[in-house]
């Protein structure tokens, strides 16, 4: 396999750093079901801070792992519900793929770490984002939509949503669904206009993901049962990242 000249400006201690990232991400994609770019993707902007390098490759992984979870377990999704929900998602989603590639970095960054740090800081004071009626629900998949198209950070607002609706042995698997369906759209876009997808990148990485996917697979139970605490931890660090990552910024 030919050397991928997109890993030669990384230091051996950076490389190490995206190693331990990947693999963060592949625990939290198959430990709580979502969330995987959410909680990795502003961790990796501190290495490089080009969103467009990363995003790919994210979505690479997600296609692969949905597809080895969901191959035995395309029974138990609702295709109903998903259907249905996806004519909100999916149009907001494909505008904000365009705005992926043509808005300015700076602001992409910018967007990326304000939504981390809205969702850190509802974590952190386990607060919940609840959808009670149709019309939030719908401008909640919307939103989560655009947000997802524009960075894959958008599962949670969505993820409200389908707690709601979707009955819980069925979540995972049809956000998985959802998801696969999400970066088929974006990863289809980036071909079209001719983005680097980083292929080789993704491969070296896919050990490493595969670590946290295993390890989150075999304690989802666990992360379910104390998913308040959990969520607690992760937003207060995801504090401190947000922040950061704003104030380095170039405004």
């Amino acid at each position: 396999m030919p050397f991928d000249s997109s890993l030669i400006g990384f230091s051996n201690t950076e490389l190490g750093l995206v190693a331990l990232i990947f693999m963060w991400t592949g625990f939290v994609r198959s430990g709580l079901g979502f969330g995987g770019a959410a909680l990795g993707l502003p961790l990796m902007l501190f290495i490089y801070n080009q969103h467009i390098y990363w995003l790919p490759i994210i979505g690479l992984h997600l296609l692969f792992f949905t597809s080895l979870t969901l191959r035995s377990r395309l029974n138990d999704v609702d295709w109903a519900y998903l259907k249905k929900s996806s004519l909100f998602i999916i149009p907001p989603a494909l505008v904000g793929v365009l705005g992926l590639i043509t808005l300015p970095n700076n602001w992409l960054i910018i967007f990326i770490y304000s939504v981390t740090l809205f969702y850190a800081v509802i974590w952190f004071l386990n607060m919940k984002i609840r959808s009670n009626n149709k019309w939030l629900d719908r401008f909640l998949l919307a939103v989560g939509g655009y947000v997802a198209g524009t960075s894959l950070t958008g599962a949670p607002l969505m993820v409200a949503v389908y707690m709601r609706n979707v009955a819980a042995h069925q979540l995972r698997n049809t956000l998985f669904v959802l998801w696969f369906i999400l970066v088929t759209i974006k990863m289809t876009t980036f071909k079209a206009l001719g983005v680097d997808i980083h292929f080789l990148t993704a491969i070296y990485l896919l050990p490493v993901a595969a670590i946290g996917h295993i390890v989150g697979v075999k304690t989802h139970e666990l992360i379910l049962k104390n998913d308040q605490q959990f969520k607690r931890i992760i937003g207060g660090v995801l504090i401190v990242i947000s922040v950061l990552g704003l104030t380095q910024v170039n405004f």
